[in-house]
């Protein structure tokens, strides 16, 4: 009986059972003390929900210790990544500040600008390859400049040079 009692507050009977085992190890400790002229199995009942409220407790605690935790290793996590995204934004700007000048143009005017390489022949009055040539140098050059920073090499696939502006 004690068991369900404890289910109805748990849910789970592994920690039912534990429960009521504490509840027999408290009653066993307290022997001396018991009022034998009042109602054991109350005492029973009463111990049984107290032991709950205080495995409840307990665990909401350890929880929520766990979670500042987590907490506060994801701001620092956070905290240390935006740092190196900006020295990573910063390098890329200064790599490609040194590209040769027709290249640097092309990049910016394919990455920033948003034109498609027929454009960009067309207003410079070259041909594609020429611009899909420019792009390889201008890619080539940024990927040496990175060849340390494999994370970095995913970052700039992935946002397709957002981070230059």
């Amino acid at each position: 009986m004690l068991l369900d009692y404890a289910m109805t507050f748990t849910g789970d009977m592994q920690e039912a059972e534990d429960i009521v085992q504490q509840t027999f190890i408290i009653l066993w400790t307290n022997r001396q003390k018991i009022n034998a002229e009042k109602s054991l199995k109350s005492y029973l009942y009463s111990i049984t929900r107290n032991t709950y409220i205080d495995t409840y407790r307990k665990q909401k605690r350890r929880e929520s210790f766990f979670d500042e935790i987590k907490e506060r290793a994801l701001n620092s996590r956070i905290n240390d990544d935006s740092e190196i995204i900006e020295q990573r934004i910063l390098k890329l700007k200064s790599v490609i500040e040194l590209l040769p000048e027709r290249c640097k143009e092309v990049l910016q005017m394919n990455k920033i600008e948003g034109l498609k390489y027929r454009e960009i022949a067309d207003q410079l009055k070259i041909s594609i390859k020429t611009v899909e040539s420019q792009m390889r140098i201008a890619y080539q050059k940024i990927r040496e400049a990175f060849k340390d920073d494999d994370l970095f090499l995913v970052f700039i696939t992935k946002t397709d040079f957002c981070i230059i502006n």
